[in-house]
C-alpha cells in the first residue's frame, strides 16, 4: 500500500515562537507610531509617512489598524490608559493622604510631557479623539474628588465641596494642556502642577 501525503501538511506552520515574534514586532511598531503621533500630531501625518519612517510596509502598518483614523484612536486610547496606570501606581505607593493629590497631579504633568501642543490641538479638534479626551478628563476630575474625600475622611482635609474643587482642577489641567495657562504665567507644565498641588493642599488642609 502506498502512503499518501495530505497536501495541507506541506503548508508552513506558524510556531508559537513566530506568533510571539510577530506580536512583539507589532507592539514595537505601535509604540513607535505612538511616539511620532504624540510628538507631531496626526493631521499632517499620512500612513505613507509612517510606513517609511517606521521602516515597514503599508501592509504591515495596516495590520496594526485598518485605517489611519483607527490607528489614531488606538494611539490616543493607549496614551491615556498607560498614563492612568502609571499615575495610579505612584498614588498607591504614597501613604500620606495629603500628598496623594500632589503625586496625582505630578503624574498628570509627567504624562503631558509625552505629547505636544500639536497633538493636543489635533485631539480636541477631531470628534472621536475629543470624546476620548473628555471621558478621561471626567475620570481625572472624579479621581481628584475621591482623593479629596479620602483626605477628609482621614481628617487631614477640611470638609469642602469636593466636586467643585475637582472641576477646578480639571479646568486647570485642560488650560495647561492647551498651553493657555503656561503662556499666561510663563510656567512649565511641571511647575504649574506643583503650584496647583500646593494650592490644593494649603486650601484643603484642616490644620
Amino acid at each position: 500500500m502506498t502512503a499518501t501525503t495530505d497536501s495541507r501538511d506541506r503548508r508552513p506552520r506558524r510556531t508559537t515562537r513566530r506568533r510571539v515574534a510577530d506580536a512583539g514586532r507589532k507592539e514595537e511598531l505601535l509604540r513607535q507610531a505612538e511616539d511620532i503621533i504624540l510628538s507631531e500630531g496626526f493631521t499632517a501625518v499620512t500612513m505613507d509617512d509612517l510606513a517609511q519612517r517606521l521602516g515597514c510596509s503599508k501592509a504591515t502598518l495596516y495590520s496594526l489598524a485598518p485605517t489611519k483614523e483607527q490607528l489614531v484612536l488606538a494611539v490616543t486610547r493607549a496614551f491615556f490608559r498607560e498614563s492612568a496606570a502609571e499615575i495610579e501606581r505612584a498614588v498607591a505607593a504614597e501613604p500620606d493622604p495629603r500628598q496623594r493629590i500632589r503625586v496625582y497631579l505630578a503624574g498628570v504633568g509627567t504624562a503631558m510631557r509625552r505629547h505636544s501642543h500639536a497633538f493636543y490641538d489635533d485631539m480636541v479638534g477631531y470628534e472621536p479623539t475629543a470624546r476620548i479626551y473628555r471621558r478621561n478628563s471626567e475620570t481625572a476630575a472624579s479621581r481628584v474628588h475621591e482623593l479629596i474625600d479620602d483626605g477628609v475622611r482621614a481628617g487631614v482635609f477640611r470638609a469642602v465641596n469636593g466636586q467643585f474643587a475637582a472641576q477646578v482642577v480639571a479646568v486647570a489641567i485642560d488650560s495647561v494642556q492647551s498651553g493657555t495657562l503656561l503662556d499666561a504665567t510663563g510656567l512649565t507644565a511641571g511647575d504649574a502642577f506643583s503650584e496647583l498641588g500646593d494650592l490644593l493642599i494649603d486650601g484643603l488642609s484642616s490644620a
